[in-house]
C-alpha cells in the first residue's frame, strides 16, 4: 500500500470536509447551488479531489433514474455526496461525470495565503486541477 498525497487547493473559496477540513473543491467549480441531497441543500460540482467513490448503483431520484456512486472523504471516510455516472433521461445527461456535495457535510473556507499563521504546504491553480479531468 502506497502513501497517499492530498491536494491543497487555491481559489476564491475552498470547499472542505466538515469533519476533517480536507480540501475537496473550489467555489469556481460549482455549477449549481439548486440541488437537494439526502440531508438538505447540495451543490453540483464539476470536479472534486481527495475523495474516493463506492460501487455504482441505480437510484430513482426526483429528476429520474440515475446510476450513481457515493463519494467519501479520503481522510476521515465521511460520506460527502455522490457522483453521477449515467443519467437515463436525455435532459439529465449534463449531470454525467459531475458530483453532488451536500451542504451538511462540507464547509466553505475563504481563500487566504496563510492558514492559522502558517503558509500552505502546496497550492495548485484551479485551471491545473480542472485540466486533469
Amino acid at each position: 500500500m502506497g502513501r497517499t498525497f492530498r491536494i491543497y487547493l487555491a481559489g476564491e473559496a475552498v470547499l472542505t470536509c466538515r469533519q476533517c477540513r480536507n480540501h475537496l473543491a473550489v467555489s469556481e467549480g460549482v455549477m449549481s447551488k439548486q440541488f437537494t441531497g439526502q440531508h438538505g441543500r447540495a451543490l453540483l460540482v464539476q470536479q472534486v479531489v481527495n475523495t474516493y467513490t463506492g460501487d455504482a448503483e441505480d437510484r430513482e431520484m426526483r429528476t429520474g433514474r440515475h446510476t450513481v456512486r457515493d463519494v467519501y472523504c479520503r481522510v476521515c471516510h465521511s460520506t460527502l455526496g455522490w457522483k453521477y455516472d449515467f443519467a437515463f433521461e436525455h435532459d439529465q445527461k449534463y449531470k454525467e461525470g459531475k458530483y453532488i456535495l451536500e451542504r451538511e457535510m462540507i464547509t466553505e473556507k475563504p481563500e487566504s495565503k496563510f492558514d492559522h499563521g502558517r503558509p500552505r504546504i502546496e497550492e495548485l491553480p484551479v485551471r491545473e486541477v480542472l485540466a486533469r479531468v
